[in-house]
């Protein structure tokens, strides 16, 4: 039963409002009530159930570096956050590492990148084509300068196993879950006061946080004339199994973005289509002729048992699509002081929400980001069209 008050409303219940939510409720600074609003808690073609699972710090921009070290710090120390009473929970978090595979025109690109990434702290190397040779005898390394490896905390977690625990979490913190929509944000004046609920009546509030993804977070600020660069973009995840043995795979990225790693003794793969098979859509039906004509042809390529397989299941989501420059979008919003975003991951934001959550709380709690700053990945640059691009973006 929830109340008629609260001090902040999340709107959205995957695992980027979850991980507020735990932030919240594990602020000593906040004391306050939380209320989730989600749609459907069967999260039954929700991204945050249905993503590829990856943590990495592979990324160009420090922010997206220090929020994939902090991502990987906060899985292999789930018991510390995530815990309730003496449950642990288990997320079957999988150390594979991650391999991004480097032609002769990527490569000053990824240097400069490594080298970021490496001065922060994330163990990752180049290696070299006969180092690649040796080490993955199953790839094809043709027309590729090398790649980058990474040493450790970089791998894959169930997707569903995370927001089951972070939803485990927020309960035990006394957050509050409602199956429901928000139809509706009144205001007075700067401030947000209240959220309308398709089914709920009116629950005046202090804070609003839109975490609502791709179906809803552009049409709740469109509400209150806040133009959202996000628009849903389906994404078609493949699974199949490789007649020959080839054993575990490294979540590996090719040249041409195309990503694939080992699922026990099967295979998943995906890969972003071209902009003109890339239209915003609410269509969840598997584009099948796309596996056919693009990526098993790319597996192939790379890896030449990939040519005897055998598809054995596949499934759709929906990106929260950044037009912009496909990175998120986070924070107070310009006009409403009590207005926060969390939008526009693009296919990160299962790896970005343990950060995002803590930023939040840190924000709402505070009134400033204390740990990551992500001041960068404001509003601000939206009303400026100012692109924040990261350049190892698959």
């Amino acid at each position: 039963m929830t109340s008629d008050r609260y001090d902040v409303v999340i709107i959205g219940g995957g695992v980027t409002g979850c991980s507020t939510a735990v932030f919240l409720g594990s602020e000593p600074g906040f004391d306050g009530k939380v209320l989730i609003v989600e749609r459907d808690p069967t999260y039954q073609d929700a991204p945050s159930a249905k993503a590829s699972g990856g943590f990495r710090q592979q990324f160009s921009i420090p922010e997206n570096i220090s929020m994939g070290l902090f991502g990987i710090h906060f899985i292999k120390h789930l018991d510390e956050y995530l815990s309730v009473d003496d449950s642990k929970p288990d997320v079957a978090f999988r150390e594979s590492g991650y391999l991004l595979l480097a032609d002769e025109q990527a490569l000053p690109t990824m240097r400069s990148s490594n080298d970021r990434q490496r001065k922060m702290g994330a163990d990752i190397a180049f290696r070299r084509i006969d180092e690649l040779e040796e080490r993955f005898p199953w790839l094809t390394l043709e027309g590729l300068v090398g790649g980058f490896l990474s040493n450790g905390n970089e791998g894959h977690v169930d997707p569903w196993l995370l927001l089951q625990a972070y939803r485990t979490k927020a309960k035990a913190l006394g957050v509050d879950f409602v199956k429901d929509e928000a139809v509706a944000l009144h205001q007075e004046g700067d401030r947000i006061v209240s959220v309308e609920l398709a089914k709920g009546g009116e629950i005046a509030c202090q804070t609003v946080v839109n975490a609502a993804g791709a179906a809803g977070a552009g049409e709740i600020c469109k509400d209150l004339g806040i133009e959202l660069p996000v628009e849903p973009r389906k994404r078609c995840t493949f699974v199949f199994e490789c007649r020959e043995d080839i054993g575990p795979t490294p979540f590996t990225i090719t040249e041409k973005g195309l990503a694939f790693r080992s699922d026990g003794k099967r295979f998943i793969a995906n890969l972003a289509p071209p902009a003109d098979r890339d239209p915003p859509t609410l269509d969840l039906e598997v584009d099948y002729s796309y596996f056919d004509d693009s990526i098993w042809p790319e597996l192939a390529r790379r890896v030449p048992a990939f040519e005897a397989i055998r598809l054995t299941g596949a499934w759709c989501c929906h990106y929260d699509y950044n037009t912009l420059d496909q990175n998120l979008i986070v924070g107070r919003t310009p006009w409403f002081e009590n207005f926060y975003l969390a939008a526009g991951f693009s296919g990160h934001g299962l790896q970005q929400s343990p950060a995002v959550g803590r930023a939040l709380s840190e924000l709402i709690t505070y009134g400033e980001y204390r740990t990551i700053d992500l001041e960068r990945f404001g509003y601000e640059r939206i009303v400026k069209s100012e692109a924040l691009m990261e350049r190892n973006c698959y």
